[in-house]
């Protein structure tokens, strides 16, 4: 089986048979009321529900950090404050630590952030993003003339130079397209199912450590504890054994992140990422590169990819992983031959959607690799977004309801079954829809036989 790497090469026709859906913002809307000539929904379960709402401040510490956070924030900031506290989310506590999505906001607020950042402008980048996770994007930002010499010199690293290596350093740093699908998907899932844990996130990137950290339990990677200390020993992620089941992880951006970070704060353009969105996105780029990743040229190393842009699979499932602490397994579902050309596929169309279906009812979202092919059926690209919701249209066929982060588009948009289905590539699903299906070796098992192959391959 041939590993594909998603890279998100942007291709002209990447919404082709899609579906652009009107969801008002800020206010959490289904797809289902926002697409009703669609036909009749799949009900599903409301993964947010599984929590007690709380949509009033109940004592003077809540009253006194509320107006705290409301000092530093502009006024479409202090309405997207009043909407969250009004539909429960600013109060709910889904988070590592228990802390609620106002307690990290405050922190934020009474704080110091790194030098290069904004508080102001970090409680508004975390505000919208939980208002409405949609509006992340992986649409890296111009680097302004004023920090070009500095960005250069940041990106050689003390290293000599002369005029081909700034030449060459000013290419590689000035991006046009980014291979972040993953990481940005990750953060919208982030935002939009752990509101409490994505303002922590925010907290800690933003602060003058620059880190974050998350207990995980040792079962959400493998079924085995010393198979997931080798993962995190071979992903080099910074962590301690809190005891036999829980690990403590720092995760933390790459050096360069602050730099991107400090020109979007006070150089921001329509469309561009937040200065929240670089660190988040270098954070969990970090994670799945085994700490390889530099955010001035969005390109990684790391012993698992071969290539020098995104994710693989297998990485990709390792940092969706620790980020939501849940087992997630990557199911692959396209046969590609080793000319990348698509051959075939592991299982059925109705099985796919089965086990799509399965995992909305779950309250899960998928993020999903799906490609795309040219006319000898050969991968031209490949791009990863999310999965949300479904829908059946008046014929009886499924209409997804996902997000993408790389379409420039800050709402959902929707696929229909037979265009979307054919392109996945792999999908994210957790080990509950998979419970039946003896047999499939854990995800982590996939990669290592990847890395052999390829260390092979180099010798050879």
């Amino acid at each position: 089986m041939y590993s594909v790497t998603l890279n998100n090469k942007p291709y002209n026709n990447s919404t082709i048979g899609a579906t652009r859906l009107d969801c008002k913002v800020p206010e959490k809307v289904s797809a289902y009321s926002v697409a009703n000539d669609l036909g009749h929904a799949v009900n599903f379960g409301d993964s947010s529900q599984t929590t007690k709402v709380r949509t009033t401040l109940v004592n003077k510490d809540e009253i006194s950090k509320y107006n705290v956070v409301l000092n530093n924030c502009d006024k479409s900031t202090k309405k997207q404050m009043d909407i969250l506290l009004k539909n429960g989310v600013l109060l709910s506590n889904r988070s590592n630590d228990k802390s609620t999505v106002l307690d990290n906001l405050y922190l934020i607020a009474s704080g110091k952030r790194a030098e290069g950042l904004n508080t102001k402008e970090i409680i508004k980048n975390t505000v919208e993003a939980i208002a409405n996770p949609y509006s992340i994007t992986q649409q890296f930002g111009d680097i302004p003339k004023q920090y070009q010499s500095a960005a250069i010199n940041l990106f050689l690293d003390g290293k000599q130079a002369n005029s081909g290596s700034l030449k060459s350093a000013e290419e590689e740093i000035n991006i046009e397209h980014s291979g972040t699908c993953v990481a940005a998907s990750i953060e919208f899932n982030l935002a939009k199912n752990y509101p409490a844990e994505f303002a922590r996130f925010a907290a800690g990137l933003s602060s003058p450590e620059l880190a974050v950290n998350k207990t995980i339990q040792l079962k959400n990677l493998t079924d085995n504890v010393l198979d997931s200390v080798w993962l995190l020993n071979a992903f080099e992620i910074p962590y301690e054994m809190k005891d036999y089941e829980n690990a403590v992880l720092k995760i933390a951006p790459d050096k360069n992140a602050i730099m991107r970070a400090t020109i979007q704060t006070s150089n921001r353009d329509k469309g561009e990422r937040s200065s929240l969105d670089v660190l988040m996105q270098s954070a969990f780029m970090n994670v799945g590169s085994e700490q390889s990743y530099n955010t001035l040229s969005d390109k990684r190393k790391g012993k698992f990819n071969q290539n020098d842009k995104g994710l693989i699979e297998f990485e990709k499932t390792f940092t969706e992983s620790i980020v939501e602490n849940e087992n997630k397994t990557s199911i692959t579902y396209q046969k590609v031959d080793e000319n990348s050309k698509l051959v075939g596929y592991e299982t059925d169309f109705e099985t796919i959607k089965k086990q799509l279906v399965s995992a909305l009812e779950l309250g899960h979202d998928v993020i999903i690799g799906y490609t795309q092919t040219d006319e000898n059926n050969v991968i031209i690209n490949g791009h990863e977004i999310t999965i949300t919701d479904v829908k059946l249209d008046r014929n009886g066929k499924m209409i997804f309801t996902c997000n993408d982060t790389d379409d420039g588009y800050s709402k959902p948009i929707a696929y229909s079954e037979d265009y979307l289905i054919p392109k996945i590539h792999h999908a994210a699903l957790p080990q509950e829809v998979l419970s039946d299906n003896r047999g499939i070796p854990e995800n982590w098992v996939d990669g290592l036989r990847y890395y052999q192959d390829v260390k092979k391959n180099k010798v050879a």
